[in-house]
């Protein structure tokens, strides 16, 4: 993989130019894309004029090439949503995040594979540790480019659980900040009170580093120690579900972040919290529909089979049960702050395992879903895996404090390669 803050210091220092940056990316897709496919449109042509345009701003990303979920809006390249509706669409402006990358010196070189509209139809894009198994979704391919050395970061989206997975599924770090942290402006709509922009990386310094450049905050962890964090373990109402193998990982893990001195107590969340996670099915549903109004309404018969089903039992879903999903949310943010108190993250599964074999689905968000409702930022750590597969570990903070949240995420990150030797 390629780490996204090693190649800007290499090239900040004089080791490294953007061209020469653009080349080691297309030297990866060249090798890999076949097999693994996670682009829909590729600009190699033009990643290496913008690398080596002489007003290339001497920002942050300076050189570092990008790429971005095909749900988010680019002038300059087709933006498709994975919906044969959309075959050949080519906005007029770029997304926010798009915009913002691009201010930060940051690269577009192409958009990745998502599953059709963000949702529940796997895409063909293969996971690069087995292509027998699937990288997770929807952000399937922005996890996949990043695992496979394709591009050094990679942006996605999630509304249940679609960076998250896909980067335990992939073995790459992936942060879902805090709701809305990065602008929403240009991005195809799935449910607009989850849905949340995300990166993907090598590491959780990477991710931190990319996040920070993009948005003009104080979000790098890689100057410092981090902090000893105090860990709430959370299992959970699905621990049962979860494989032999990520229940011991997660027990693993704990007991490594124990062992590098952080405190780590066991975390019992109130039923409230299983009514937020069923709750989180409903609004998801209901708002899926609407925002799909156009497509399901002009466009039926272009929609694939299962997603046309699952719109059709969320067309079943009445305003008022809608609205006291959301009443439910709202007062389980405010048990999830107060259970907090004494903590400054949760430890909790990724996924339920490894990435599953074959392609008729993308992996169950299950370990997901609560979070995103919730609004907390959520970080992936990778290094643990079940010897063929990667097993994701997820840190989850607290609202608003996405600082503290990678950091405690690059804690235990660092504690697990001292542990394996990685």
């Amino acid at each position: 993989m390629l780490s996204a803050l090693d190649l800007a210091r290499r090239i900040e220092a004089g080791e490294l130019t953007p061209r020469k940056v653009v080349e080691l990316c297309a030297d990866a897709i060249a090798a890999r894309e076949k097999e693994i496919g996670a682009f829909v449109a590729l600009d190699l042509d033009g990643a290496r004029r913008a690398a080596e345009n002489p007003r290339l701003p001497a920002t942050p990303l300076r050189g570092l090439a990008v790429a971005f979920k095909d749900i988010f809006d680019t002038a300059d390249l087709p933006t498709q949503y994975g919906s044969p509706i959309y075959a050949g669409h080519r906005p007029r402006a770029d997304a926010t995040a798009v915009a913002l990358t691009r201010q930060a010196g940051g690269i577009v070189l192409g958009k990745t594979v998502t599953t059709e509209l963000a949702s529940l139809v796997p895409a063909a894009t293969r996971n690069p540790h087995n292509l027998a198994h699937t990288p997770g979704g929807s952000s399937s391919g922005s996890a996949a480019a990043v695992a496979a050395g394709m591009v050094p970061i990679a942006f996605g989206t999630q509304t249940a659980g679609s960076v998250v997975r896909p980067a335990a599924f992939c073995g790459v770090a992936g942060f879902k900040p805090s709701y809305r942290l990065i602008p929403m402006v240009g991005v195809k709509d799935v449910s607009w009170h989850l849905d949340t922009a995300g990166v993907f990386g090598a590491g959780v310094a990477d991710v931190a580093f990319a996040a920070a450049a993009m948005l003009g905050r104080d979000l790098r962890v890689d100057r410092s120690t981090p902090a000893t964090p105090r860990i709430a373990l959370v299992r959970t109402h699905l621990w049962p579900q979860a494989s032999a193998a990520m229940q011991r990982a997660l027990d693993t893990a704990a007991g490594i972040a124990a062992a590098a001195g952080a405190e780590v107590t066991e975390l019992k969340l109130p039923p409230i919290m299983e009514q937020a996670h069923a709750a989180q099915f409903t609004v998801q549903d209901y708002e899926n529909i609407r925002a799909l109004a156009f497509e399901y309404d002009r466009h039926r018969d272009l929609i694939d089979g299962r997603l046309r089903a699952q719109l059709d039992r969320a067309a079943a879903i009445s305003a008022d049960d809608y609205d006291a999903a959301r009443r439910t949310a709202s007062r389980a943010r405010q048990v999830l702050a107060d259970n907090m108190a004494g903590h400054d993250v949760i430890l909790t599964p990724s996924a339920p395992g490894a990435a599953p074999h074959g392609f008729s689905s993308t992996g169950d968000p299950m370990f997901n879903r609560l979070w995103t409702l919730m609004g907390a930022p959520c970080v992936n750590v990778p290094g643990l895996s079940d010897a063929e597969l990667p097993l994701g570990i997820q840190i989850v903070g607290r609202f608003g404090r996405d600082h503290a949240a990678l950091e405690a995420a690059l804690f235990l990150e660092q504690a697990i390669k001292r542990k394996t030797g990685a």
